[in-house]
């Protein structure tokens, strides 16, 4: 079995997609040299370098879910035209809206999170370990992996995929540069869902039919 650290850990040295760098484990018998030996013989392990290629071309997609109550529209640029026309690469953009829809993520990704919000979820974090009654000199640190699993949450590139928990959605990314030899970026989203934001009148029919007897 190999483990998730494992596999994380050669996806960083290699900057390989997780899928493959799991594949490449699973081949190896878990040996990290030749796993990243055989991911570069399959030209896998340049992936990394990619990500500074100009990625102009792709598409701008939608999703409606649950009957029209949440919808997503998502912008995902690739470098040519003949990638972004690929069934994959629609499979992938659809699979990030989706997460979207499920997830609802704040930000695309913790280089957008602002100081004042991160200040304020610390200042908010700090008082529950402390309410939680955690020494002190130990509350800083509570804290820090706090924020770790703050971003995990709400930054789209951090979260977990809805559809393999195993891997976060820039490792799933990483998997589509190595297979479309293209630098992919998710370079925007917004999330619309029915009311939100709206003061939604609360119907009480107790106190209702009492002032109605009232007025009689």
């Amino acid at each position: 079995m190999i483990s998730a650290a494992v596999v994380k850990e050669l996806r960083e040295k290699t900057g390989a997609g997780m899928m493959d760098c799991k594949k490449a484990l699973s081949e190896t018998g878990g040996d990290m040299d030749k796993a990243a030996e055989l991911l570069r013989e399959k030209g896998l392990a340049a992936a990394a370098k990619k990500a500074g290629r100009i990625a102009a071309e792709g598409v701008v997609d939608s999703y409606i879910h649950m009957g029209g109550r949440i919808g997503v529209l998502l912008e995902v640029n690739c470098e040519t035209d003949f990638v972004a026309r690929t069934d994959e690469f629609r499979a992938f953009v659809r699979d990030v809206a989706m997460q979207i829809a499920a997830t609802n993520p704040q930000f695309l990704s913790r280089d957008e999170v602002s100081g004042d919000v991160i200040a304020k979820e610390k200042e908010i974090l700090k008082n529950q370990a402390l309410n939680e009654g955690k020494p002190e000199k130990v509350v800083e640190k509570i804290v820090e992996g706090r924020i770790e699993k703050f971003y995990a949450e709400n930054c789209l590139l951090e979260q977990a995929f809805i559809r393999d928990t195993d891997i976060t959605i820039t490792g799933l990314l990483q998997d589509k540069v190595s297979k479309t030899g293209e630098n992919i970026h998710i370079r925007r989203f917004v999330r619309f869902e029915m009311g939100e934001g709206l003061e939604k009148k609360s119907c009480n029919l107790a106190e209702e039919v009492a002032q109605m007897t009232k007025s009689e």
